[in-house]
């Protein structure tokens, strides 16, 4: 059985996503999505979620194309998830092409899948965020957000 892995945060999920771990499945027979913890996102890679970790495993949980979702908790777990999972090859999108090559080192295929041009989850808050302002001004002001997700 081939196992392909990805990881992501998968937050406001759209089309995008679902081109992806299409595409993901297709390169083996078993798909992991490793999904960013909401503390991982704030406190590493400083985003806040729409959707709380749960919300976002549920609905990845839901694609067909999904086999098993694990928490993703820290950048450095990729090499010993290689090993846990017994992963054949591993799948991210081409904005990262090059930043994980050294997985290959683990004995693992390292694949870059183009993005879905038009649609990102950034994309998405922005036009959101755009749509609602008003002369210039957006009715809800940023620093007033709770973005903590505890």
């Amino acid at each position: 059985m081939r196992r392909v892995i990805t990881y992501g945060t998968f937050d406001l999920l759209h089309y995008g996503h679902i081109n992806l771990l299409r595409r993901c499945k297709a390169l083996g027979d078993y798909l992991i999505v490793a999904l960013s913890t909401d503390e991982f996102n704030w406190n590493d890679k400083h985003k806040k979620t729409y959707f709380s970790f749960e919300q976002r495993k549920q609905l990845l949980e839901s694609i067909r194309y999904v086999d098993l979702v694990i928490p993703e908790e820290n950048w450095n777990q990729k090499k010993s998830d290689m090993h846990e999972y017994h992963i054949n090859t591993f799948a991210m999108g081409d904005d990262w092409k090059g930043e994980f090559d050294f997985l290959k080192d683990e004995g693992v295929e390292v694949t870059y899948l183009s993005r879905t041009p038009e649609i990102s989850s950034s994309k998405i808050k922005k036009d959101l965020y755009d749509a609602n302002e008003v002369d210039g001004e957006s009715q809800i002001n940023h620093d007033d957000l709770d973005t903590n997700p505890n």
